[in-house]
């Protein structure tokens, strides 16, 4: 059995912390800062997006929105399928703590205690305008930020700080609203009751694929090499993932002869990859697809 946490149970957790986020048990989150460095560093690739910062932030203030509403008619103690162990409440205080965390690192307040951050008000009007809040300060602050913003970057694959931050907010937005849902549902959305849109749904995934997949910490190990080819549907997104004893690599365009294929729509593939849907098409060894969604987890530490 589960057990279930008790509201305030993370925020006291939060404070035995300095200045990284509480540790995530349970579900599969969608953001880290295990890997921060500063700006500017030789190590770290300054790569486009797909999607303009006005076009992530639209993301941000949609999914908020799409949060927000349920949160103001379903029960904060309902169960999160997607994330075992969560309730609506816990889910929420958490996605309203990591939208003021990321506000902290895009202001340069990177010693800023996250305790109060994520101490989320338990009752749901109050908690709905905390929501709404938090996600206002974020989107104001990347709006207001220099395109020569330095701030902390944690992706391989990672563009400018500021463009930086918009998409890492979008993604964890747009993911954790359809925990939302899996919330109101009592089950895991299909991809076309999420309102994702395909353009998000490419960028997320090149996210995952080029950003989360190849770092040091990603758990997507294996003893002897599988190759992994990630193929959208309904546009020209192409991956091809070489899984090792080291860490993964990515590169663009699909290898035919891979061990795994994997299709879909973009959407399908991106919530599918981030272990909040099942409406993939896997053609070779289906094990590949069982070790991806037991290993493929990013938590914060």
């Amino acid at each position: 059995m589960v057990r279930r946490r008790r509201r305030g149970e993370r925020r006291r957790r939060a404070h035995d912390l300095t200045n990284a986020p509480p540790r995530l048990e349970g579900c599969p989150s969608v953001g880290s800062a295990a890997m921060a460095q500063p700006a500017g560093m030789a190590a770290w690739a300054v790569m486009p997006t797909s999607l303009t910062v006005d076009q992530h932030l639209e993301a941000v203030a949609a999914r908020t929105a799409v949060v927000a509403d349920i949160v103001g008619g379903v029960d904060l103690a309902a169960d999160v399928p997607t994330c075992p162990g969560w309730s609506l409440y816990d889910l929420v205080a958490h996605l309203s703590g990591v939208h003021r965390w990321a506000t902290a690192q895009v202001l340069g307040e990177r010693e800023a205690d996250p305790g109060p951050m994520f101490a989320a008000p338990a009752e749901a009007a109050a908690l709905v305008a905390w929501l709404t809040e938090g996600a206002g300060r974020l989107m104001e602050a990347l709006r207001s930020a220099p395109d020569d913003l330095e701030a902390l970057r944690f992706l391989n694959d990672a563009p400018a700080p500021r463009p930086f931050w918009a998409r890492r907010q979008a993604h964890e937005t747009t993911i954790h609203s359809v925990d939302a849902q899996a919330a109101a549902l009592g089950r895991t959305p299909a991809g076309g009751e999420t309102g994702i849109h395909r353009e998000l749904a490419v960028d997320g995934l090149d996210e995952l694929l080029n950003g989360f997949l190849p770092r040091e910490r990603s758990q997507l190990r294996h003893p002897s090499p599988i190759r992994v080819a990630v193929v959208a549907t309904d546009s020209a997104a192409a991956f091809t993932v070489d899984i090792s004893e080291g860490p993964p690599v990515t590169r663009a365009s699909a290898d035919v002869d891979a061990d795994l294929i994997l299709t879909a729509d973009a959407r399908a593939l991106y919530l599918g990859l981030w272990n909040r849907g099942e409406e993939l098409a896997a053609t070779g060894n289906p094990d590949v697809l069982d070790q991806w969604r037991r290993d493929m987890r990013v938590r914060w530490s």
